[in-house]
C-alpha cells in the first residue's frame, strides 16, 4: 500500500471551523465568568459572614451559599425553552442582568437574609441550559463532545480560580468588595453574551423531536444527573465546615485561607491534566469515572478521622479535588456522548438542573449539620452520597 492510500485510510481528526473555534472559546468564557461569580461566595463565606449579622448561623450560611441552586433548578429549563422561542442570545443577557442585580444585593447587603434574597434573584439568570444549546447550535455533530468539554472544563477550572482569588478578595475589600466583584464579572458575562459569540443558526430539528419523558427515561442519562447532584452536593455541604476547620487546624482568616487552597490546586490539577488526557485519548471515560467516584468517596471517608491534623486534611484536599476536576470535565462530555442527537439539548437542561438542585440541597444539608455541632458528620454524609455514585453509575455502558 502506498503512503497517499495508507493515509487515506486513516481517520482524520476533524477541525472546529473558525466560527465554531470562536463561539465554542467565547462560550466557554461566558460560562466560566458566571460560575465563577457563583463560585467565589463558596471557599470563605462559612468565615467571613462571622462579621455580619446572622453570619453565625450555619443554617443560615448554607441556605444563601446554596440558594441561587433551587431558582435555577426551577428556571433551567423554561430558560432553556424560552431560548429556543426567542433566542439564545435575549435570553442568556436577561439572565445576566438578573445575575448582576442580585450580586448588587448582596453587596448592599446589612445582613444574611438579604444576601439569601440576593442569591435568589442571581439564581432566577439560570442560563446554563441556553448556553449549552447555543454550543451545540454553533457547532457540528461531528467535533459538538469537543466544544462540549471546553465548557465543562470551565466549570472546574472557575471553582479551581475561585478557591484562590476569593480569600484574597476578601482580605483586601471585605464581603461586599466581593459581591462588588461578582456583579462586575456578571456584567462582563453581559457583554459577551450581547457582542462577542458570533450569530449562529439554531437546530430546529432537534427542538421539535425532544421530549422530556425520552431523558427521564434513559437510564444512562439519569445515573450522569444523579452523579452530577452528587458531585455539586458533595462540594457545597463540604464547604459549609471546611474554611471553619482549615482557619482552625492552620490559624487561617477568610483573608489568608489562598494560602491553602492555592497548592491544593496546583498540585490536583498536575494530576488531573494527564488523567483526563489518558481518558480521552483511549477512550475509557466509563472506568475514568468509576475510578474518580471511588477515590472521591475514599478521601470523604478518611477526612472526619483525620480531622485533628492540618497535614492530613491538607492531602485530602488535594486528592479531593484531583476527582473532583477530572468528575467535572468527564461528565458534560459523557452526557453529549451518550444522550441521542435528537434530545442532546434537553439532556443538558436537565443535566444543569440536576447539578442546580446539587448545590441547593448541599448548602442547605451541611448547613442543618453544622449548625448542631455536626461537622464532621457532613463528611460521612458526602461519603455515603459517592458511594451511593458509585452503585448508580455500575450498570452504565461505555458510551462509543
Amino acid at each position: 500500500m502506498t503512503q497517499a492510500a495508507a493515509s487515506a485510510d486513516k481517520p482524520q481528526r476533524l477541525k472546529l471551523t473558525s466560527t465554531e473555534r470562536r463561539a465554542s472559546i467565547m462560550l466557554a468564557l461566558l460560562f466560566a465568568s458566571r460560575m465563577l461569580g457563583l463560585f467565589l461566595l463558596t471557599p470563605v463565606f462559612a468565615v467571613a459572614a462571622q462579621a455580619i449579622p446572622g453570619g453565625n448561623d450555619a443554617t443560615r450560611v448554607g441556605l444563601a451559599l446554596g440558594a441561587y441552586g433551587l431558582t435555577q433548578a426551577i428556571m433551567q429549563i423554561p430558560l432553556g425553552m424560552a431560548s429556543d422561542r426567542y433566542g439564545r442570545r435575549a435570553v442568556i443577557v436577561a439572565g445576566m442582568v438578573l445575575f448582576v442585580v442580585g450580586g448588587i444585593v448582596c453587596a448592599l447587603a446589612p445582613n444574611v437574609d438579604w444576601i439569601i434574597v440576593g442569591r435568589t434573584l442571581q439564581g432566577l439568570g439560570a442560563v446554563s441550559a441556553a448556553i449549552t444549546a447555543w454550543v451545540a447550535d454553533a457547532t457540528r455533530p461531528e467535533v459538538r463532545t469537543r466544544a462540549m468539554a471546553m465548557v465543562g472544563a470551565s466549570i472546574g477550572l472557575s471553582f479551581a480560580a475561585s478557591l484562590v482569588i476569593s480569600p484574597m478578595l476578601v482580605g483586601t475589600f471585605g464581603l461586599s468588595g466581593l459581591f462588588w466583584v461578582i456583579s462586575l464579572l456578571g456584567f462582563v458575562c453581559l457583554l459577551i453574551a450581547g457582542f462577542a459569540v458570533p450569530s449562529v443558526a439554531r437546530q430546529e430539528e432537534d427542538i421539535v423531536q425532544a421530549r422530556a419523558r425520552d431523558v427521564l427515561s434513559h437510564l444512562d442519562l439519569l445515573r450522569l444527573n444523579f452523579g452530577v447532584f452528587v458531585l455539586h452536593f458533595v462540594l457545597m455541604a463540604m464547604f459549609i465546615v471546611m474554611p471553619g476547620l482549615l482557619a482552625k487546624l492552620g490559624g487561617y482568616d477568610s483573608g489568608s485561607l489562598w494560602k491553602v487552597y492555592l497548592p491544593v490546586i496546583a498540585l490536583s490539577f498536575v494530576a488531573m491534566v494527564p488523567a483526563v488526557f489518558y481518558t480521552e485519548t483511549r477512550r475509557l471515560h466509563k472506568r475514568s469515572l468509576d475510578t474518580a467516584v471511588l477515590g472521591m468517596a475514599i478521601v470523604l471517608a478518611l477526612m472526619p478521622v483525620f480531622v485533628d491534623s492540618f497535614a492530613l486534611i491538607f492531602t485530602l484536599l488535594v486528592l479531593f479535588f484531583v476527582s473532583f476536576n477530572v468528575l467535572e470535565a468527564l461528565q458534560p462530555s459523557l452526557v453529549s456522548r451518550v444522550a441521542p442527537p435528537a434530545y442532546k439539548g434537553l439532556a443538558l437542561g436537565f443535566y444543569n438542573t440536576s447539578q442546580s438542585l446539587g448545590v441547593f440541597m448541599g448548602g442547605v444539608a451541611g448547613g442543618l449539620m453544622a449548625s448542631q455541632g455536626q461537622g464532621a458528620k457532613v463528611f460521612w454524609l458526602a461519603a455515603v452520597m459517592a458511594v451511593l455514585w458509585l452503585l448508580a453509575a455500575r450498570g452504565m455502558r461505555q458510551p462509543a
